[in-house]
């Protein structure tokens, strides 16, 4: 199971690109040489990807048979998931959508502006957000590692995505406080450069259609079910 990579949440420049992409496709790589030249290889080899494959694609339904983008992270994900993909073994790629927990990524970062009640939506709002909680994270790498007929790519998100508007509604609603100052999206890119247009301010519209089919049902469904377990509020 690998699910290393550098940080992409920072601004991006010339040399913090190339350590993104380096950062996953060399030890995807070198993995795979190891696997291969092992006399009995594991059953199965379980990497990390990202719902970044898809681009930015406005309300578009994104499942794993839908197209590449064309942007900095798409390009990323195609060569990660293209060096996972020549293992001799059984290869899932699981594409991470926003992944919900307390103790790290977004949603860390959020919460102490969430808490003080000075949260908002990211520009518009209207930007589709796919994520899943950490807890079903979890249950997803053991379904992928028992499921012998799961390979390939596999949206790893909740069934149910929404709006940056509607996430900060929810987050709102289960913190007990007001999320009344959204962020203008030209701020965002005066911060954070192109990074925020492909992150923050992206639109990805992805459903699990794989998991579906193999059987797997999510523990939290809804984001607000999710984030009531996340941040302790069941």
């Amino acid at each position: 199971m690998h699910l290393a990579g550098a940080p992409i949440a920072v601004r991006w420049t010339a040399s913090r690109k190339r350590e993104i992409l380096a950062s996953r496709v060399q030890s995807t790589k070198r993995i795979v040489e190891l696997i291969a030249a092992r006399a009995r290889p594991p059953r199965v080899f379980v990497c990390a990807s990202a719902i970044g494959f898809y681009g930015d694609r406005g309300s578009e339904e994104l499942t794993e048979s839908s197209s590449a983008g064309s942007d900095f992270l798409a390009d990323v994900v195609r060569a990660w998931e293209g060096a996972a993909a020549s293992a001799p073994i059984r290869t899932v790629q699981l594409r991470f959508g926003v992944v919900l927990s307390p103790d790290g990524g977004a949603l860390a970062k959020m919460l102490p502006a969430f808490r003080a009640g000075i949260g908002g939506r990211l520009g518009s709002g209207a930007q589709w957000m796919s994520w899943i909680a950490l807890h079903d994270v979890v249950r997803v790498i053991r379904f992928a590692i028992g499921s012998d007929e799961l390979r390939g790519p596999v949206n790893t998100v909740a069934p149910v995505p929404v709006t940056n508007s509607d996430f900060t509604e929810t987050m709102s609603r289960v913190l007990r406080r007001p999320a009344a100052l959204p962020v203008p999206a030209f701020a965002l890119r005066l911060l954070f450069g192109e990074m925020a247009g492909q992150t923050m301010l992206a639109s990805q519209r992805v459903v699990p259609e794989r998991l579906n089919q193999a059987g797997f049902v999510c523990a939290y469904p809804t984001v607000e079910s999710a984030l009531r377990h996340e941040l302790g509020r069941d």
